[in-house]
């Protein structure tokens, strides 16, 4: 691929991904989306982890899209301390644990890739209350916030030369994920304004 295509698909990546946090942090402060602090707490840590272990493996795209990441999770946790759900509970105990076993199994095995599968077995997991929420409640999720998610989760994905686990499984599982989150939304509001004909 082309450097200066390559430069800029990174580019556009990482706007996507920062950017995609505004609308979510608008629909915040409305009262319209009420995140849950330790969910995108945990996200936040996932990806800073991630992000380290793909710097150490010289994966510059996606460590730049996991640090585009961290700072969008990140501004949604700080805002959420006023304006969003702060429980606390059983599964969110679990996820964060499971970051530090994250980091433990990178420590003893020395390899960023065992650490980049444990984050997204936590990852995954964490995910559900998200999911479970955006087909129960979709008009509580900010739609435009995943899909823009998407698209710069997608772009990385185009410019990742060696295929590596720390170089395409977070890109590619956050893209899935956000993919996932996109069709529940969309199809799950359309059913709703159907049912209400």
């Amino acid at each position: 691929m082309n450097f200066a295509i390559k430069n800029l698909l990174i580019i556009i990546s990482s706007i996507l991904t920062i950017t995609s946090a505004l609308p979510y942090i608008i629909d915040v402060i409305k009262g319209k989306t009420k995140p849950r602090v330790v969910t995108w707490s945990t996200w936040c840590l996932l990806s800073m982890i991630a992000c380290i272990a793909a710097f150490v493996e010289h994966q510059y795209p996606t460590a730049i899209l996991l640090l585009s990441s961290s700072l969008a999770s990140g501004s949604i946790v700080v805002l959420g301390w006023k304006n969003g759900d702060k429980r606390f509970e059983r599964l969110d105990i679990f996820c964060l644990a499971g970051v530090f076993v994250g980091v433990i199994l990178w420590q003893l095995f020395d390899s960023p890739s065992i650490a980049v599968l444990a984050m997204l077995v936590i990852d995954l997991i964490g995910g559900i209350p998200t999911t479970v929420h955006a087909w129960k409640k979709p008009y509580e999720e900010t739609f435009i916030s995943f899909l823009m998610g998407c698209f710069g989760f997608g772009c990385t994905l185009l410019v990742i030369q060696e295929w590596r686990i720390t170089a395409f499984a977070y890109p590619l599982f956050l893209f899935i994920n956000s993919l996932n989150v996109v069709l529940i939304i969309f199809f799950r509001r359309r059913y709703l304004q159907t049912k209400k004909r």
